[in-house]
Protein backbone atom coordinates (compact mmCIF):
# COMPACT_ATOMS: atom_id res chain seq x y z
CA UNK A 1 0.00 0.00 0.00
CA UNK A 2 2.71 2.40 0.03
CA UNK A 3 2.56 2.85 -3.65
CA UNK A 4 -0.39 4.79 -2.47
CA UNK A 5 0.88 7.56 -0.12
CA UNK A 6 0.65 11.52 -1.55
CA UNK A 7 -1.76 10.25 -4.38
CA UNK A 8 -4.65 12.20 -5.09
CA UNK A 9 -8.29 10.60 -5.48
CA UNK A 10 -12.09 10.88 -6.28
CA UNK A 11 -14.15 8.71 -5.03
CA UNK A 12 -18.19 9.02 -6.38
CA UNK A 13 -21.13 8.12 -4.23
CA UNK A 14 -18.87 8.72 -1.18
CA UNK A 15 -21.69 9.37 1.41
CA UNK A 16 -22.60 5.81 2.32
CA UNK A 17 -21.59 2.48 1.82
CA UNK A 18 -18.74 1.00 -0.56
CA UNK A 19 -18.06 4.66 -1.38
CA UNK A 20 -17.93 6.13 2.24
CA UNK A 21 -15.53 3.16 3.37
CA UNK A 22 -13.21 3.42 0.23
CA UNK A 23 -12.67 6.58 0.79
CA UNK A 24 -11.15 6.29 4.35
CA UNK A 25 -9.67 3.50 3.18
CA UNK A 26 -7.70 5.46 0.84
CA UNK A 27 -7.30 8.46 3.23
CA UNK A 28 -5.46 5.75 5.59
CA UNK A 29 -3.19 4.77 3.41
CA UNK A 30 -2.27 8.33 2.57
CA UNK A 31 -4.33 9.00 -0.36
CA UNK A 32 -5.85 12.88 -0.65
CA UNK A 33 -9.55 12.22 -1.43
CA UNK A 34 -11.87 13.89 -3.07
CA UNK A 35 -15.51 12.80 -2.19
CA UNK A 36 -18.19 13.08 -4.23
CA UNK A 37 -21.57 12.79 -3.82
CA UNK A 38 -25.25 14.39 -4.26
CA UNK A 39 -26.01 15.44 -0.58
CA UNK A 40 -23.09 17.85 0.42
CA UNK A 41 -23.61 17.27 4.21
CA UNK A 42 -23.34 13.70 4.23
CA UNK A 43 -19.72 14.11 2.15
CA UNK A 44 -18.87 16.45 4.32
CA UNK A 45 -19.71 14.59 7.19
CA UNK A 46 -17.21 11.81 6.05
CA UNK A 47 -14.65 13.82 4.90
CA UNK A 48 -14.48 15.15 8.81
CA UNK A 49 -14.35 11.95 10.04
CA UNK A 50 -10.99 11.68 7.91
CA UNK A 51 -9.96 14.90 8.78
CA UNK A 52 -9.79 14.30 12.22
CA UNK A 53 -7.96 10.94 11.56
CA UNK A 54 -4.96 12.92 10.13
CA UNK A 55 -5.95 12.63 6.86
CA UNK A 56 -6.84 14.80 3.91
CA UNK A 57 -10.12 15.35 2.68
CA UNK A 58 -12.28 17.28 0.65
CA UNK A 59 -15.82 17.33 -0.14
CA UNK A 60 -17.89 18.04 -3.54
CA UNK A 61 -21.40 18.17 -4.62
CA UNK A 62 -21.44 16.00 -7.44
CA UNK A 63 -24.61 14.57 -9.34
CA UNK A 64 -22.74 11.89 -11.97
CA UNK A 65 -25.55 11.98 -14.60
CA UNK A 66 -24.42 15.73 -14.85
CA UNK A 67 -20.99 15.53 -16.68
CA UNK A 68 -19.89 19.10 -16.03
CA UNK A 69 -20.40 17.84 -12.52
CA UNK A 70 -17.77 15.58 -12.82
CA UNK A 71 -16.04 17.75 -14.55
CA UNK A 72 -16.35 20.48 -11.82
CA UNK A 73 -14.64 17.39 -9.47
CA UNK A 74 -11.78 16.77 -11.22
CA UNK A 75 -10.94 20.44 -11.47
CA UNK A 76 -11.52 20.58 -7.44
CA UNK A 77 -9.14 17.83 -7.29
CA UNK A 78 -6.15 19.26 -9.38
CA UNK A 79 -7.00 22.49 -7.44
CA UNK A 80 -6.88 21.20 -3.84
CA UNK A 81 -3.78 18.64 -4.55
CA UNK A 82 -2.20 19.21 -7.99
CA UNK A 83 -3.47 16.28 -10.01
CA UNK A 84 -5.54 13.09 -10.39
CA UNK A 85 -3.91 9.81 -9.74
CA UNK A 86 -7.09 7.72 -8.89
CA UNK A 87 -10.67 7.59 -10.01
CA UNK A 88 -12.87 5.52 -8.05
CA UNK A 89 -16.43 5.18 -10.01
CA UNK A 90 -18.72 4.18 -7.12
CA UNK A 91 -22.13 5.78 -7.23
CA UNK A 92 -25.14 3.73 -8.06
CA UNK A 93 -28.54 2.78 -7.50
CA UNK A 94 -30.79 -0.47 -7.86
CA UNK A 95 -33.74 1.28 -8.40
CA UNK A 96 -36.28 0.79 -10.47
CA UNK A 97 -36.81 -2.79 -8.66
CA UNK A 98 -39.33 -4.77 -11.34
CA UNK A 99 -40.09 -6.75 -13.91
CA UNK A 100 -39.26 -4.33 -17.67
CA UNK A 101 -43.27 -4.20 -18.39
CA UNK A 102 -43.87 -2.56 -14.80
CA UNK A 103 -40.89 0.02 -14.07
CA UNK A 104 -41.73 3.59 -14.63
CA UNK A 105 -39.52 4.53 -17.91
CA UNK A 106 -38.71 8.01 -16.64
CA UNK A 107 -36.84 6.16 -13.41
CA UNK A 108 -35.10 3.38 -15.28
CA UNK A 109 -33.54 6.64 -17.71
CA UNK A 110 -32.79 8.33 -14.75
CA UNK A 111 -31.09 5.24 -13.26
CA UNK A 112 -29.22 4.91 -16.82
CA UNK A 113 -28.23 8.42 -16.42
CA UNK A 114 -26.38 7.25 -13.26
CA UNK A 115 -24.91 3.91 -13.58
CA UNK A 116 -23.75 3.96 -16.99
CA UNK A 117 -23.94 7.33 -18.04
CA UNK A 118 -22.03 8.36 -14.58
CA UNK A 119 -19.10 5.83 -15.46
CA UNK A 120 -18.72 7.45 -19.08
CA UNK A 121 -18.53 10.98 -17.47
CA UNK A 122 -15.83 9.79 -14.60
CA UNK A 123 -14.03 8.39 -17.52
CA UNK A 124 -14.18 11.15 -20.10
CA UNK A 125 -13.78 13.61 -17.33
CA UNK A 126 -10.67 12.01 -15.60
CA UNK A 127 -8.94 10.60 -18.64
CA UNK A 128 -7.40 13.76 -20.70
CA UNK A 129 -5.53 14.97 -16.89
CA UNK A 130 -4.11 11.46 -16.12
CA UNK A 131 -3.08 10.65 -19.86
CA UNK A 132 -1.24 14.15 -19.52
CA UNK A 133 0.59 13.60 -16.24
CA UNK A 134 1.63 10.48 -17.63
CA UNK A 135 -0.74 7.92 -16.01
CA UNK A 136 -3.41 7.32 -13.67
CA UNK A 137 -5.35 4.38 -11.77
CA UNK A 138 -9.04 4.13 -12.47
CA UNK A 139 -11.91 1.63 -10.64
CA UNK A 140 -15.05 0.93 -11.75
CA UNK A 141 -17.27 -0.82 -9.09
CA UNK A 142 -19.06 -3.16 -11.14
CA UNK A 143 -21.33 -6.30 -10.54
CA UNK A 144 -21.76 -9.77 -10.95
CA UNK A 145 -25.18 -8.44 -12.90
CA UNK A 146 -22.65 -7.58 -15.71
CA UNK A 147 -22.62 -11.24 -16.63
CA UNK A 148 -25.71 -12.47 -15.09
CA UNK A 149 -29.52 -11.23 -15.73
CA UNK A 150 -31.15 -11.18 -12.56
CA UNK A 151 -35.05 -10.86 -12.35
CA UNK A 152 -36.20 -7.14 -11.87
CA UNK A 153 -32.98 -5.60 -12.32
CA UNK A 154 -32.95 -5.06 -16.30
CA UNK A 155 -31.63 -1.63 -16.06
CA UNK A 156 -29.05 -2.61 -13.37
CA UNK A 157 -27.68 -5.61 -15.30
CA UNK A 158 -27.72 -3.29 -18.60
CA UNK A 159 -25.63 -0.61 -16.66
CA UNK A 160 -22.81 -2.70 -15.57
CA UNK A 161 -22.72 -4.55 -18.49
CA UNK A 162 -21.98 -1.67 -19.92
CA UNK A 163 -19.76 -0.10 -17.45
CA UNK A 164 -17.38 -3.63 -18.14
CA UNK A 165 -17.71 -2.62 -21.90
CA UNK A 166 -16.32 0.79 -20.73
CA UNK A 167 -13.53 -0.93 -18.50
CA UNK A 168 -12.59 -2.90 -21.63
CA UNK A 169 -12.72 0.18 -24.30
CA UNK A 170 -10.33 2.14 -21.85
CA UNK A 171 -8.11 -0.84 -21.76
CA UNK A 172 -7.61 -1.07 -25.01
CA UNK A 173 -7.27 2.59 -25.60
CA UNK A 174 -5.51 4.07 -23.30
CA UNK A 175 -3.35 1.18 -21.61
CA UNK A 176 0.12 2.25 -23.61
CA UNK A 177 -0.53 6.10 -22.25
CA UNK A 178 -0.24 4.87 -18.64
CA UNK A 179 -3.81 4.72 -17.54
CA UNK A 180 -4.82 1.43 -15.78
CA UNK A 181 -8.58 0.31 -15.47
CA UNK A 182 -10.08 -2.12 -13.89
CA UNK A 183 -13.46 -3.77 -12.82
CA UNK A 184 -14.25 -5.32 -9.39
CA UNK A 185 -17.34 -7.13 -8.68
CA UNK A 186 -17.62 -7.11 -4.72
CA UNK A 187 -20.52 -9.46 -4.40
CA UNK A 188 -23.83 -8.69 -2.10
CA UNK A 189 -22.00 -5.97 0.61
CA UNK A 190 -24.01 -4.53 3.70
CA UNK A 191 -25.38 -1.41 2.52
CA UNK A 192 -28.87 0.27 1.60
CA UNK A 193 -28.68 -0.84 -1.54
CA UNK A 194 -29.70 -4.46 -0.10
CA UNK A 195 -32.23 -3.06 2.11
CA UNK A 196 -34.51 -2.11 -0.90
CA UNK A 197 -33.17 -5.55 -2.35
CA UNK A 198 -34.66 -7.09 0.50
CA UNK A 199 -37.78 -5.42 0.30
CA UNK A 200 -38.54 -6.00 -3.52
CA UNK A 201 -39.06 -10.03 -2.68
CA UNK A 202 -37.53 -10.61 -6.32
CA UNK A 203 -35.16 -12.99 -7.32
CA UNK A 204 -32.86 -14.83 -5.18
CA UNK A 205 -30.80 -12.03 -3.57
CA UNK A 206 -33.75 -10.90 -2.21
CA UNK A 207 -33.44 -14.00 -0.13
CA UNK A 208 -30.04 -13.87 0.99
CA UNK A 209 -29.97 -13.25 5.33
CA UNK A 210 -28.34 -10.21 6.20
CA UNK A 211 -25.73 -11.79 7.85
CA UNK A 212 -24.32 -13.43 3.75
CA UNK A 213 -23.34 -9.76 3.05
CA UNK A 214 -19.88 -8.56 3.12
CA UNK A 215 -19.26 -5.37 5.27
CA UNK A 216 -18.47 -2.13 3.22
CA UNK A 217 -14.91 -1.92 4.36
CA UNK A 218 -13.95 -5.34 2.30
CA UNK A 219 -14.61 -3.74 -1.30
CA UNK A 220 -13.11 -0.91 0.38
CA UNK A 221 -10.46 -2.57 1.27
CA UNK A 222 -9.79 -4.39 -2.58
CA UNK A 223 -10.32 -1.31 -3.92
CA UNK A 224 -7.64 0.18 -2.49
CA UNK A 225 -5.20 -2.78 -3.13
CA UNK A 226 -6.75 -2.32 -6.64
CA UNK A 227 -4.89 0.73 -7.55
CA UNK A 228 -1.57 -0.56 -6.49
CA UNK A 229 0.98 -2.26 -8.53
CA UNK A 230 0.40 -5.66 -6.93
CA UNK A 231 -3.15 -5.73 -9.33
CA UNK A 232 -1.43 -4.57 -12.64
CA UNK A 233 -2.51 -7.87 -14.05
CA UNK A 234 -5.83 -7.38 -13.31
CA UNK A 235 -5.79 -4.36 -15.58
CA UNK A 236 -8.87 -4.58 -18.03
CA UNK A 237 -10.50 -7.02 -16.12
CA UNK A 238 -12.86 -7.54 -13.83
CA UNK A 239 -12.11 -9.05 -10.25
CA UNK A 240 -14.30 -10.87 -8.24
CA UNK A 241 -14.14 -10.22 -4.67
CA UNK A 242 -15.57 -14.01 -4.25
CA UNK A 243 -13.12 -15.27 -5.60
CA UNK A 244 -10.82 -16.90 -2.87
CA UNK A 245 -7.57 -15.83 -4.64
CA UNK A 246 -8.35 -12.40 -4.86
CA UNK A 247 -9.56 -12.42 -1.12
CA UNK A 248 -6.38 -13.55 -0.07
CA UNK A 249 -4.38 -10.91 -2.27
CA UNK A 250 -6.54 -8.41 -0.12
CA UNK A 251 -5.49 -9.38 2.97
CA UNK A 252 -9.13 -10.64 3.91
CA UNK A 253 -8.39 -14.80 4.76
CA UNK A 254 -5.60 -16.29 5.15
Amino acid sequence: MQDLDGKAAIVTGASRGIGAATALELAKHGVRVVLAARTLDEIEAVATVIREAGGTAVAVACDVSRYDDVVAAVTRCQEAFGGLDILVNNAGVIEPIGRLAEVDPEQWGRATDINFKGVFHGLRAAIPVMVGQGGGVIVNVSSGAAVRAMEGWSQYCAAKAGALSLTRSVDLEYRDQGIRVVGLSPGTVATEMQVLIKASGLNPISQLDPSAHAPADWPARAIAWLCTGDAAEFDGGDVSLRDDNIRRRVGLIP
